[in-house]
Order: C-alpha cells, then structure tokens, then sequence
C-alpha cells in the first residue's frame, strides 16, 4: 500500500506500520548503496557504541565494506555528534546542521544547567567560549586538551562541570580515533565543516521542521508522541512542528485509532511482505525511534532488551519483530529466542550468523565483549550457537 492522497485518514495496520519500518530502514532487504548514502536513507544510527553503526549498515547494505564507513567518518561525509535524545548518532554531514539546530534548545536547557553552574560559570559565559572552542577545535582534539585550553580561557583549571556542560553544548563532532571501529572510547573533538550553527528560536524551529521531515522518511509513518521521543523535543514542539508541515504530509489512522504523519508517495508495504531475520545491533534505532516502541519490540520483551541502566542489547529480529538476543562467542553466533521459532527460521538465522562472523573477523570477533554481564540475567530461552563456518 502506498499513500497517493491529501491524507484524510488512510487506516494503517500495525503489521503494516512495521513493515513501513522495515523498508525504509532497509531491513526488508539490503541495497547496494555507499556507507554515506545507506546513512542518508537511514537517517541517523546511534552510535555511543563505537561498532554499533557499522553492525547496523551490515544488517542493511549488501556487501557493505566497514572501511567504507572509516573513510566516511575520515572525510566527514558521515559524522558522529551528541543530537537527538542528547546521544552520540551518526548522520550525514550534510543533515548534522539542521539536526544539531533543532536540538538546540533542548541541548542548551540540559547542559547549561546547575551542573555547568556550579563551575561558576554561567550560560553567558558559554556563549561567548564556544566560538572559541570551535576556532581551537580546527583539528583533533584531546579531552586532556581541551580541559587545559579551557583552563586557560578562565585563568584557572576548569572546576567540574564546566568542560562536561561546554563540550556537549559546543557543536563539536567526534574525531575518529582508533581502530577497530574509527573510534575508542576515549574522544577527540573537531568542529564541524559547515559553519556555525543558527541559535535563534526561529532558525531552532525551521531545522526542527526538517528534522521531522527526514525522520519520517526513514522511520514513518509517525505520531507527534513518536517525533518527540526520537528528538526528544517536548510535544508542544514537536506538534508545531508537524502542524506548520500540514500542507506536506499525508494523515493516517493507526492500528489504536491515533492519527499519524507522513510523506506522501513513501513506501508502505503490505503487512503481508516477507522480512528476513537480522542480528540487530545494539542501540540499533528502530528499538527507539518510537513513543510506541510495540511496531518492532514487542513489549513482553521490553524490560529485557532495554536494561534498566540504558543498555539495549543485540536482538533477533524474526519476521520484522524482536524474538530475542545474541551475542558473539567462539566459533560463532549465541542466539537466545524468547519463543518457539521453526527450524528454517533458525537456519536462516544461522546464515546470518555465518556472514556476521566473517563480518567482525578482522574486526572485533567478539564485539560487545563488555556488556556480556546481563547475558546470565535474561529469562528462560531457547539458547543455540549458531556456528561461524
């Protein structure tokens, strides 16, 4: 089914609503596409986990080469910035002005505050150092590196607080550092390419505006609750900003009766069309784009995937849904179902798990290693190695 009206309230089913999800997120089948333009079709990948956006582009491009991804990340073609929901995603270069101007507000509300004040510095005195901090960040940059410019712009080393507020609130990318996967878990910053950014609230609400309309080109169709949760606007916002779009979008009935946006002309599959299973990266953002995450993650799952400490972990996704989790270990791919799957879903996962392996080989064979302490807290499951040869 495709919208093709002015939109006076098309039904959506739910199993429709997920396959909308599946092909725009290119999980019903993978595309021959360049690590930058999978990211452009996609939208934006979370990425506070280094391998997570490479992991997530193997799960969508075929014959997806992870030094594609490095070289993006080198050029700032693809670049990795703290944006919506306040985490580090990786997006096109040439969406990260829009989507950092519309976060703006938000970014200025949540680092600016008694943290950052109790440095004795106020959110005036951050306007007048970011220029600066940009103008220093016109290469790589060191954490260590930035405290000491810092403390030499205040005469003083930095108290706590100040550099953990500026370093969020500046719009700076992170540089890539390390192997396996561009970046280690220690930072460099760099600042961006393209300019400075608008502050102004108008300028805040143009960008939002088109932040909803790439939103839904990759994750339509969508709510107002489901633009404020991936933004993490709040809903006044988040409903101006679809309400200024009206002339733009297509309106739908979703499965509950909710009224939901979208492009005209976007793809929206049958519920019927078959999805292949994926081993879903962690933090991948099809498990939180959504108010309503039940369109991929059912919710009996929910408390186990998504960890009480923010963790959200590797999943199997089976016929376009979340049926459980897995995790490298030697020789291969341990799966833990949630529920019953049949033999041929499990050979297909198997296959799938063949090619991950190969995929991380010269990588990290044993990605998210460290996370591996909830694997003794998941409930009773259907648990197989799914081997890597």
């Amino acid at each position: 089914m495709t919208g093709t009206g002015t939109g006076t309230g098309t039904r959506i089913t739910a199993r429709e609503l997920n396959r909308s999800t599946l092909a725009r997120q290119l999980l019903l089948r993978r595309e021959a596409l360049d690590a930058a333009e999978g990211v452009r079709r996609v939208v934006a990948l979370q990425a506070q986990q280094p391998a997570s956006p490479y992991v997530a582009l193997w799960n969508r491009l075929s014959g997806f080469d992870p030094a594609g991804l490095d070289t993006a990340f080198a050029e700032h073609r693809v670049v990795k910035a703290t944006l919506m929901r306040l985490t580090l995603h990786a997006v096109h270069a040439e969406d990260h002005p829009a989507f950092r101007e519309a976060m703006h507000p938000v970014v200025r509300a949540s680092r600016l505050g008694s943290r950052f004040t109790a440095s004795g510095l106020t959110a005036e005195d951050s306007e007048a150092l970011v220029p600066r901090l940009l103008e220093f960040a016109d290469r790589p940059r060191t954490t260590a590196e930035c405290e000491a410019w810092l403390g030499e712009q205040l005469g003083a080393p930095a108290q706590d607080g100040a550099w953990w507020g500026l370093r969020q609130y500046a719009p700076l990318l992170h540089a890539p550092t390390a192997s396996p996967w561009s970046f280690g878990h220690r930072p460099s910053y760099i600042a961006p390419r393209t300019g400075p950014l608008r502050t102004d609230p108008e300028a805040s609400a143009v960008s939002l505006r088109r932040l909803v309309l790439r939103y839904l080109s990759g994750f339509g169709p969508a709510s107002v609750a489901d633009v404020a949760q991936f933004a993490m606007v709040t809903r006044s916002r988040a409903r101006a900003a679809v309400a200024d779009l009206a002339g733009e979008l297509e309106r739908l009935v979703g499965p509950a009766g909710e009224e939901l946006f979208d492009l005209p002309g976007a793809p929206r599959p049958d519920g019927a069309e078959p999805a292949p299973p994926r081993l879903m990266a962690m933090w991948d953002s099809v498990l939180l784009a959504y108010a309503d995450r039940g369109r991929v993650l059912p919710e009996a799952y929910r408390r186990t995937v998504i960890r009480a400490n923010g963790d959200v972990l590797p999943t199997l996704l089976v016929d376009g849904y979340v049926a459980g989790v897995w995790r490298p270990v030697a020789g291969g791919v341990e799966a833990a179902a949630f529920h019953p799957l049949p033999e041929d879903v499990w050979e297909r996962l198997g296959a799938e798990a063949r090619s991950l392996a190969g995929f991380l080989a010269d990588r990290e064979p044993e990605v998210y290693r460290r996370y591996g302490h909830w694997w003794s807290r998941l409930p009773e499951a259907t648990l197989r190695v799914l081997p890597a040869g």
